[in-house]
């Protein structure tokens, strides 16, 4: 055999017959992420506010399918769900940032994170669970270094994720035979959600900000969204099934530093 053909192509990490359902999967991460269970043999759900932008990844895919999906808004989540007798898989990806410390985090601006954040991850986690423990499924959340370690300016961000963690292991202790849930936790990726956040706080001083934001990754880089889809891939994987509850960091050494 081949030690430099990919793991799909070896046959590892397979998710044929399975359906997946990702949030946020019309950019960065979650488009990565959706490719990546696609190549495994996975059906596609592509989930997210932004229906053209799901719409635009789903085509892409082997039937791969689109539907608009707000994590804000119940009714939202209920229409995404209603009918749907079969799911294994759920990626809870969607999420935005704020940068501020405490004094600089208004109210509504902590909020507005949290109702995505957390409340998002609570909202189609309860309406997905059904049908994942009816298939023993599996459910990857997608945190943040930002809630492991203390990010400078990062308030509401950091204390969102840090929740999705606490929520991680708590769905897991309370239902540890009937699914796998984990949270795989990034340091900062080449997505437009960074090239977002440069662009409305640092115009003025891109690169330099991008400099410094690589500096903090021991590794020296910022990480690839197909290095973390690959990681979910296989956390979703018969491979992973002994992973349960677990918090993994995918950041270039920046939790260890």
């Amino acid at each position: 055999m081949n030690r430099h053909l990919s793991p799909s192509m070896e046959g590892s990490f397979r998710l044929d017959g399975k359906q997946a359902l990702v949030t946020g999967g019309g950019s960065g991460i979650g488009a990565a992420t959706c490719r990546e269970l696609t190549k495994a043999g996975a059906r596609v759900i592509v989930a997210d506010a932004n229906e053209d932008a799901a719409k635009r990844v789903a085509a892409e895919l082997e039937k791969g399918c689109a539907i608009r999906m707000d994590v804000t808004q119940l009714s939202s989540i209920r229409a995404a769900f209603e009918g749907r007798e079969w799911l294994d898989i759920l990626v809870n990806n969607a999420g935005i940032g704020h940068v501020g410390d405490i004094l600089h985090t208004e109210p509504e601006d902590f909020l507005r994170v949290q109702d995505v954040n957390v409340r998002g991850v609570y909202l189609v986690t309860r309406f997905a669970l059904p049908l994942l423990l009816a298939s023993h499924g599996s459910i990857v959340n997608v945190g943040s270094v930002a809630g492991l370690v203390g990010v400078k300016q990062r308030l509401a961000y950091c204390s969102s994720k840090g929740a999705v963690i606490a929520m991680t292991r708590q769905i897991a202790v309370d239902f540890p035979t009937e699914l796998r849930i984990n949270c795989v936790c990034p340091g900062t990726v080449e997505t437009p959600f960074v090239e977002n956040y440069l662009e409305k706080y640092h115009a003025h001083e891109k690169e330099k900000i991008r400099t410094e934001i690589t500096a903090r990754q021991p590794i020296g880089r910022l990480g690839k969204p197909e290095e973390v889809a690959a990681f979910v891939r296989y956390l979703c994987s018969a491979e992973a099934a002994f992973i349960n509850g677990a918090v993994l960091p995918i950041d270039g050494g920046w939790s260890a530093a």
